[in-house]
């Protein structure tokens, strides 16, 4: 397991399909999601499906240079659409498990694979193949609080 991480973007938006837009902090409602964001609201592309992991949604900046690295797709961060970058945790170690960041508590409900919606939504082929296995965490609010940019993020331990 990593020792930690860092909290390194914040991206939101209150429309389905419309552009992310980088904050550096945000505060997060418990049970709800980040306030200001489309799936807080309920508004979101995926909102009226049912399951965990509708919250907030996270991506390693490791898994962006990868894709930026292997040249075969552009690729910026929020492009990605997941609301929060982490640095230096590794994101699947924290399926079923609860983490911080900073004051937040989350839970790290599953992964959150790349869709044919955000291939099509950015107009960029290469998209879906080029997030494979690497697309970030579904997770859901424990504790609410305000998360800022810089924020350690780390798994709690396990009872």
């Amino acid at each position: 397991m990593d020792r930690g991480g860092r909290l390194v973007g914040i991206y939101l938006t209150a429309g389905r399909g419309a552009p992310m837009r980088a904050r550096s902090r945000v505060r997060v409602i418990e049970g709800r999601g980040l306030d200001g964001d489309r799936y807080a609201a309920g508004t979101g592309t995926y909102s009226a499906r049912a399951g965990s992991g509708r919250a907030v949604t996270l991506i390693a900046r490791e898994a962006v240079r990868a894709v930026a690295d292997e040249g075969r797709v552009q690729l910026a961060e929020h492009e990605t659409r997941r609301n929060l970058v982490t640095e230096g945790i590794d994101l699947p170690d924290l399926i079923g498990r609860t983490f911080r960041i900073g004051d937040v508590v989350l839970f790290g409900a599953r992964p959150c694979p790349p869709c044919g919606y955000l291939e099509r939504l950015l107009d960029r082929p290469g998209v879906w193949r080029a997030l494979a296995e690497r697309g970030g965490l579904r997770a859901d609010v424990v504790l609410g609080g305000t998360l800022e940019l810089g924020a350690a993020v780390a798994a709690l331990p396990t009872p």
